[in-house]
């Protein structure tokens, strides 16, 4: 069935909004076996790649539900943009989360004198962030922390990411110097 006036894919995409469950089932079928490649070879993991298949599915049939596709002749489009942002945010999160490696007997004993050494760097990295503006910390703290991109972080500012990339760049740069310039004293 073809909605009058949409092509293929709109029509689709309307079928789905109104509530139409093998329209759904279209759409799996139409779109899962590119996605699941889409994903495999994004992220080279076959188990990662299905349940991604799974979770852009559901997000795309939800905001189709929703009517929240404005084009629905672009419905491959949207799809495919959904599949990349999907994917992107799961690399993002996996690279993020810390790796898990058994300690070797060798490395297990604690060195005294490099807990002092680290201590001691991290009071004065500390001290150089307490004595910036709280803007650049936030704008280090989005990016080193949080992994944002500068354009995420001028959304959540307030501000273009040009001026999040010159304010990152010069904050990275101040604290260099106050550090290089604190550890010389010594």
């Amino acid at each position: 069935m073809i909605v009058e006036g949409l092509g293929e894919m709109g029509s689709l995409a309307e079928r789905i909004r109104l509530g139409d469950s093998a329209a759904e089932t279209e759409l799996v079928r139409q779109f899962s076996q590119r996605l699941f490649v889409m994903g495999l070879v994004r992220t080279r993991d076959r188990e990662a790649a299905r349940d991604l298949v799974q979770d852009i599915l559901l997000a795309v049939i939800t905001a189709l539900r929703k009517g929240q596709l404005l084009d629905q002749d672009k419905l491959a489009a949207f799809v495919h943009g959904t599949a990349r942002n999907i994917i992107s945010n799961h690399l993002r999160s996996r690279a993020q989360a810390p790796r898990f490696e058994p300690l070797r007997d060798d490395l297990a004993q604690t060195h005294s004198n490099h807990e002092i050494e680290e201590a001691e760097r991290s009071r004065l990295v500390g001290d150089v962030l307490g004595g910036m503006r709280r803007q650049d910390r936030e704008i280090l703290h989005m990016t080193l922390v949080e992994g944002k991109k500068p354009g995420e972080i001028a959304i959540a500012l307030g501000l273009t990411a040009e001026v999040v990339r010159t304010r990152k760049l010069r904050a990275s740069k101040r604290i260099a110097a106050l550090l290089e310039r604190k550890l010389s004293r010594r």
